[in-house]
């Protein structure tokens, strides 16, 4: 029986990419986002739902793999959506027998503090609640985990990308001197999800050595 995976924030950008490397794996997904869908695949349903504040709808059917995705920055609700929205939908779908594994889209600026306050404190707060559910559903035989991507190329960031003093400055603080690209996140996001089976309540930070990034002075 083919595996189901609920995705939220499919509608663009790393949530895209990740319900559509599911869907050329055999995995029949499940999207939920606050705009209309952009993914036509005979496996692929999508539910418009503003997870913060919408009623979660009752699941199609026992979801053997979460993943949370959705947010927003610098909007408001960063703490609404990011935070509280994520724990919303992990309570109502993740806790059931045959559950297999619940990804977090979290971020660098979790772990680092930068960007904006409550940006980076949402994501903090999701990477510490991914512990708290691994805790959890570790009587499942289920992994909790989550992805912490620093920059990644995706409209959300173009203000970043289409200037070019605002990229050098970037690059200069990033050891490969690159971001990575939805696809590669939603690869570790197959990978963690699907491949693993031994790793639990783990954080993956991605963001080609920003945060190790040291000038040594003599």
């Amino acid at each position: 029986m083919a595996l189901r995976a609920l995705i939220t924030g499919t509608s663009s950008g790393i949530g895209r990419e990740i319900a559509l490397k599911f869907l050329s794996q055999g995995i029949t997904v499940t999207g939920l986002d606050i705009k209309r869908e952009s993914i036509s695949h005979p496996n692929y349903s999508h539910i418009l739902c503003d997870i913060a504040g919408d009623s979660l709808p009752e699941p199609l059917s026992p979801y053997d793999i979460l993943i949370n995705n959705a947010g927003v920055q610098d909007s408001g609700r960063d703490i609404e959506i990011n935070l509280k929205g994520t724990i919303r939908v992990t309570e109502k779908y993740a806790f059931h027998e045959g559950i297999k594994s619940v990804l977090f889209i979290s971020s660098a600026s979790g772990q680092t503090g930068s960007e904006f306050p409550e940006y980076a404190a949402s994501k903090g707060g999701v990477t510490a609640y991914m512990k708290n559910v691994a805790l959890r559903i570790a009587k499942y035989g289920a992994t909790s985990n989550s992805l912490s991507p620093g920059g990644v190329l995706t409209e959300l960031n173009a203000r970043v990308i289409n200037s070019p003093e605002l990229w050098k400055r970037v690059m200069d603080e990033t050891l490969l001197e690159k971001w990575a690209s939805p696809e590669e996140i939603a690869e570790w996001a197959y990978f963690v999800c699907v491949v693993n089976r031994s790793m639990t309540a783990q954080d993956i930070l991605i963001d080609n050595g920003e945060a190790a990034k040291a000038n040594f002075v003599w």
